[in-house]
C-alpha cells in the first residue's frame, strides 16, 4: 500500500485514498494473472491522486455526502487519468514514469495502448455502477472527448513555432484542465449540490488545471528529474512547446526561432541554449504569474461555495500547488 506523505495530516483522507487505491485494484480482474500483474504495477505507481482527491473533498459540498459513492467515483477518475498516462508514455517514447519503466518499454506499443484502453472500460465501469444520473455518465463522456481532443492538438502541434499563448491555453484547457474539472463537478453533482455550486465546482477545478498544467511546464524547464519525474526539458525535446518557452519566443523569435528550426530530435547542445534562451528572458517569471492569476481565481470561486471543513483543505491544496511544494 502506497504511503501518502503529503496527506500526513489528514488521517481521513489518507483512509480515503488508500480505499480509492483497493477499489481500482479490486475493479482490475483478468483471466491471465501475468498481464493483471503488469496493469497493477502501473496503477499503483501512481503520484499525489490530486483528482481523486479533488472528487473526495467536492463531495462533500452538499447535504447528501455519501462515503462509498466518493471513493467509487474518485476511483474512476484516478483510473481515467492513469488510462491517458499510458498512452502518453507510448506517444512521447518516455522510457520511464515515476522512475518506474513505463509499460512499452517492458511490452510493447500495442501491449500499452490495449491496457490503456482497458482502464478506460475500467472507468465507466466504476460510474456506471455507482450513478443513478445519467448526465453525469453523458458528462464524462463528454469530458473525456475533451481530454482526448486536448491530446490531439498536442500531437498536432508538435515542432510549430510556439507564437499563441491562446493556442497554449486552449490545448492545455481540454488536455489537463477538463480532468480537474470534471473531478471537482462529479464529486459536487453526487453530493446533492445545487446547479450554482456544481458550476462553480467545475469553475474551481479549470482554474487549477490550468495553474497546475503551467507549473508543470515550469518544472520541465527548471525542475530536477528526480522531483518532476521525468528529464528536465523533457517536453521540448519532444517538441512540446510550453508558456516558458512561448513567451521566450515572443521576447527573441528571431533567437529562438533559429535554435527550433534545428534538426530534430535537439541535441543537448540546443536545449542548453533554448533553456538559457528562456532564463534570460524571463519565461518562467512571465509563466509562474498566470499561474497565480489562474490560482487566485479558484481560491475566489472556493470562497463562493458552501461553508464545510473541505473548504480549509482545499485552500492549502490550491495555495501548496501554486507554490510548487505539492
Amino acid at each position: 500500500m502506497t504511503s501518502y506523505q503529503i496527506w500526513q495530516n489528514d488521517k481521513t483522507l489518507i483512509n480515503d485514498l488508500q480505499d480509492v487505491e483497493a477499489m481500482i485494484d479490486q475493479h482490475i480482474r483478468i483471466k491471465n494473472k501475468h498481464i493483471e500483474a503488469q496493469i497493477k504495477k502501473v496503477t499503483n505507481n501512481h503520484g499525489k491522486m490530486l483528482r481523486p482527491v479533488f472528487v473526495l473533498l467536492t463531495s462533500q459540498i452538499g447535504n447528501q455526502y455519501n462515503r462509498e459513492k466518493a471513493i467509487a467515483f474518485a476511483a474512476a477518475l484516478e483510473t481515467l487519468h492513469m488510462a491517458t498516462l499510458v498512452h502518453d508514455d507510448v506517444i512521447d517514447q518516455a522510457d520511464t514514469r515515476r522512475q518506474i519503466s513505463t509499460l512499452h518499454t517492458v511490452k510493447d506499443n500495442r501491449y500499452a495502448i490495449y491496457a490503456g484502453d482497458y482502464l478506460f472500460s475500467i472507468c465507466f465501469n466504476m460510474l456506471s455502477k455507482y450513478t443513478e444520473e445519467l448526465n453525469l455518465l453523458n458528462y464524462n463522456a463528454r469530458s473525456m472527448e475533451k481530454v482526448l481532443i486536448g491530446e490531439l492538438d498536442q500531437l498536432e502541434s508538435r515542432f510549430t513555432p510556439p507564437k499563441s499563448v491562446k493556442s497554449y491555453l486552449s490545448r492545455i484547457s481540454g488536455k489537463t484542465a477538463q480532468l480537474f474539472a470534471v473531478s471537482c463537478y462529479t464529486g459536487a453533482t453526487e453530493s446533492g449540490a445545487s446547479l450554482r455550486d456544481r458550476q462553480r465546482a467545475y469553475n474551481m477545478g479549470k482554474y487549477i488545471g490550468m495553474a497546475f498544467q503551467i507549473i508543470d511546464d515550469i518544472l520541465d524547464v527548471e525542475g530536477d528529474e528526480k522531483n518532476v519525474g521525468k528529464p528536465v526539458m523533457a517536453d521540448i525535446r519532444q517538441g512540446i512547446y510550453t508558456l516558458p518557452l512561448i513567451y521566450s519566443y515572443q521576447q527573441q523569435p528571431e533567437t529562438v526561432g533559429a535554435l527550433l528550426d534545428k534538426a530534430t530530435p535537439f541535441s543537448d547542445d540546443t536545449i542548453a541554449q533554448l533553456k538559457s534562451a528562456i532564463d534570460k528572458t524571463g519565461g518562467v517569471l512571465a509563466a509562474q504569474k498566470l499561474a497565480t492569476r489562474y490560482t487566485k481565481k479558484a481560491l475566489i470561486v472556493l470562497n463562493k461555495l458552501p461553508d464545510g471543513d473541505y473548504k480549509t483543505t482545499l485552500k492549502h491544496i490550491i495555495t501548496d500547488m501554486l507554490a510548487r511544494t505539492l
